[in-house]
């Protein structure tokens, strides 16, 4: 962000006038939120720039009739950020000296520090945030909650548990990792009309690490389809999953894969499983396989030809019984989504020579104690999944989605793509198995009907935004509560319509 504001300045941008922009729009948000003009607003003002926003947006909303109150406790400050703190003293705005001051105040607006703060809060400080933190009104950060390291969301010392974030300009990296979530409260962005060529000059075009948005994420689901589509060109999509000690899991990753769409459904399951997953999905072919002692998986039936499958999703409930398995699906050259006890197993045989020596794309889907198993070198310290996601996939060769409040996912050319939206409804058992189901159809259909410049990491990312997006939609109508793995599956549907009448409305269809 540094250097694409120093483009715009060294283009001609004063400064001030950026300064006075982006101030007038995160004042203009901020009367939106909270319109009631007898509102007490006590505002904390940093030394930087981010301190003067703070100021200009005090100052206009003095002017609009809010009843301000300011507390700067920095007695040395930037240039400019000076010039406006006495200004707003010429205009006779209230200055406190001490932060109880303003514990009467309905709203507080936090600009004591933005983006590019990389040290601990200083005692003082760090006990002004931590006082605000205890009082119960709603709180503004301008740009990031003060406290948070830019890019990592790390916690430096102590941080303002934001009620709201307005995030200035572009999105920083450090409000979508999970540490920060605690901290940032609900993120906007305030678009300031940056140039493109300028952030394109710095970030790439396009830039390595997006945020999924909804309009991408439904762009690459196949919701179209030709008037002679028939099933088999539709995608086949193989699941090798299940066993007796984790007989849900075969059935969960099954209805992800079903709602996907995918023209065909075979399932392989222990044998004794057969019967379950025939009741259920009358529509798939299952495969009934010769089992172990334990009730896994020994061997596929010879019947079964890996090749004939667009894509094959392995390991929800196998157990580290089904070696043998995972083993043969790793060796075949088709996509494939490896989860769960594929995922330990793939661990145990090593990570980074196994996948380095496939010929075909590998999709896996860590949590981030399955990350640790199978990148040991990258998950401790883990201060930023979004560099221990690009790392690994760089190295693996793999696209790496990591699990978790904002899912994370890389590929080995280096693009990120981060979900910015979820619920923690969907932390429960069994929803990582519907996730495995609905990605390993939506890559069969990408496959078997490619879309024009249509990416694994496409279909990835759109299947990360819908499971989400369900889990969302599921909570909303049931309570966090009530979203277990089995619901889950049946909102898939629901949500993705939901979203489709809510893109169309935005677009004008």
């Amino acid at each position: 962000m540094r250097q694409i504001e120093a483009r715009v300045f060294a283009a001609g941008m004063p400064v001030e006038a950026l300064m006075e922009k982006v101030a007038g729009l995160i004042a203009r948000r901020v009367a939106t939120l909270y319109p009631d003009t007898r509102q007490q607003i006590g505002v904390l003002v940093g030394p930087g720039h981010n301190g003067g926003d703070a100021l200009v947006v005090a100052r206009e909303l003095h002017f609009k009739g809010f009843a301000v109150s300011l507390y700067c406790p920095f007695s040395t400050l930037k240039d400019l950020t000076a010039k406006h703190q006495r200004y707003c003293k010429e205009l006779g705005m209230r200055f406190v000296e001490a932060i109880e001051a303003l514990q009467a105040c309905e709203l507080l607006i936090d600009g004591l520090f933005g983006f590019g703060l990389e040290r601990s809060l200083n005692d003082a400080i760090a006990a002004t945030v931590n006082q605000i933190n205890q009082w119960s009104q709603p709180i503004v950060s301008i740009d990031l909650p003060s406290g948070l390291h830019t890019d990592t969301g790390v916690v430096l010392g102590t941080a303002v548990r934001a009620t709201h974030t307005l995030c200035l300009g572009l999105w920083k990296q450090g409000l979508l990792q999970d540490q920060a979530l605690d901290h940032v409260g609900r993120v906007e962005l305030i678009d300031f009309d940056l140039p493109l060529a300028d952030i394109w000059a710095v970030l790439g075009n396009p830039p390595a690490i997006q945020r999924i948005t909804p309009a991408h994420a439904i762009a690459h689901l196949p919701l179209v389809r030709p008037a002679t589509a028939h099933k088999y060109k539709m995608g086949h999509v193989l699941l090798i999953c299940g066993s007796h000690r984790y007989a849900g899991g075969a059935l969960l990753t099954a209805l992800g894969a079903r709602a996907s769409g995918a023209g065909m459904l075979s399932i392989a399951v222990p044998q004794t499983l057969k019967t379950i997953l025939t009741a259920q999905l009358p529509e798939a072919l299952v495969w009934g396989c010769k089992e172990t002692a334990s009730g896994a998986i020994a061997q596929l039936p010879d019947e079964i030809d890996l090749n004939a499958y667009d894509a094959i999703a392995c390991g929800p409930g196998l157990t580290t019984d089904a070696t043998t398995v995972v083993q043969q699906v790793l060796q075949q050259k088709q996509t494939i989504v490896l989860d769960a006890d594929g995922l330990n197993i793939l661990a145990q045989m090593g990570t980074l020579p196994t996948l380095q020596q496939r010929q075909a794309p590998t999709v896996i889907t860590p949590h981030f104690g399955e990350f640790k198993r199978l990148f040991p070198d990258h998950a401790e310290p883990m201060l930023c999944r979004i560099t221990a996601t690009q790392v690994a996939a760089a190295q693996s060769g793999a696209i790496v989605l990591l699990k978790g409040a904002r899912v994370a996912i890389a590929n080995a050319e280096g693009a990120v793509r981060i979900n910015p939206e979820s619920t923690a409804a969907l932390a429960r058992g069994g929803s990582g198995d519907v996730l495995t189901g609905l990605l390993g159809g939506l890559l069969a259909q990408a496959i078997a009907t490619p879309l024009p410049a249509q990416t694994v990491l496409d279909s990835v990312q759109a299947g990360v935004w819908w499971h989400a997006q369900a889990g969302t939609l599921a909570m909303q109508e049931r309570t966090i509560l009530g979203v277990d793995a089995f619901t889950l599956s049946q909102y898939l549907i629901p949500a993705l319509k939901q979203m489709q009448a809510i893109i169309a409305k935005d677009v004008g269809y």
